[in-house]
C-alpha cells in the first residue's frame, strides 16, 4: 500500500484499484485538489479545508461520521474525538481508521485533545498513524507526544502543519522534529508500507506534499 501526502490533511491511500482520500481541501487552501478518482473518501469535519468532497472524482463512497464500515474490502472506523469546551455538535471532529493489506492506518482529524481511553481503545491497534503537528486548532506538541505514546504506532507521519503554498497560519513540521530529536530529517515522496516492513520500534517519516500550488 502506498501512502501519499498532497497536503494539508489530506492523504492518498493506494493498493492496487483501491484508493482513499482522507480530508480533501477546496483551490482555495493554496494547493490543487487531487481530481483522479477515489473509492472512499474519509472528511474528518466540516471545515471547507477537510470537506472538499466535490473535488473527488469518481463516485467514491463518503464516510464523515462515527460508526464502522466496510466497503471494497476496505474496513474503516470512525470514533469521534475530544472537543473543545461548547463546539457544537456539526463542528465535532473524527479520526477514522482504515484497514488495507493488512495495515491499520490511522487519520486523527482536527484532534483538539489526546484521545481517552476509550477512544484509544476503539482506534486501536494502529500501525501507521497520520497527526496533526501544527498546532492552531488542533493539539500542541506534548499533547501530540502523549497521543503518539497512547496510541504507539509503528510509523507517525506528520500532517496539518505550516507549508509554503497554503494559506492557513500554522507551526513549523520542525517543532515536532526538534522534539523527538530528529534534526536531519529528508522528506520522501510516498511511503510504502506492508505489514513486514513496517518493523517493531516507532519511528517518525516525512512527506512532502506532492499537490502542486493552486
Amino acid at each position: 500500500m502506498d501512502i501519499t501526502w498532497l497536503g494539508h490533511a489530506c492523504f492518498r491511500l493506494r493498493s492496487d484499484d483501491i484508493v482513499v482520500v482522507t480530508d480533501p481541501f477546496p483551490l482555495s487552501i493554496g494547493l490543487r485538489p487531487d481530481a483522479r478518482p477515489a473509492t472512499i473518501v474519509t472528511v474528518s469535519n466540516s471545515h471547507p479545508n477537510h470537506s472538499g468532497t466535490a473535488e473527488v472524482s469518481g463516485e467514491p463512497r463518503v464516510f464523515n461520521a462515527p460508526g464502522e464500515y466496510e466497503f471494497r474490502s476496505v474496513a474503516v472506523r470512525g470514533v469521534m474525538t475530544p472537543q473543545l469546551p461548547n463546539t457544537p455538535l456539526e463542528q465535532r471532529s473524527v479520526a477514522f481508521t482504515v484497514e488495507m493489506d493488512g495495515v491499520n492506518i490511522c487519520h486523527l482529524g482536527d484532534i483538539t485533545a489526546p484521545p481517552t481511553t476509550r477512544q484509544i481503545d476503539e482506534l486501536s491497534p494502529v500501525d501507521v498513524l497520520l497527526i496533526p503537528t501544527g498546532g492552531g486548532c488542533t493539539m500542541d506538541v506534548d499533547q501530540v507526544l502523549q497521543t503518539m505514546q497512547d496510541l504507539a504506532p509503528k510509523v507517525v507521519i506528520p500532517m496539518h502543519h505550516s507549508n509554503p503554498e497554503i494559506n492557513v497560519s500554522l507551526q513549523a513540521v520542525d517543532v515536532f522534529l526538534n522534539r523527538m530529536g530528529l534534526s536531519d530529517v529528508q522528506a520522501q515522496p510516498r511511503l510504502s508500507a506492508t505489514v513486514s516492513n513496517l518493523g517493531s520500534d516507532m519511528r517518525v517519516v516525512l512527506l512532502a506534499p506532492q499537490a502542486r500550488p493552486a
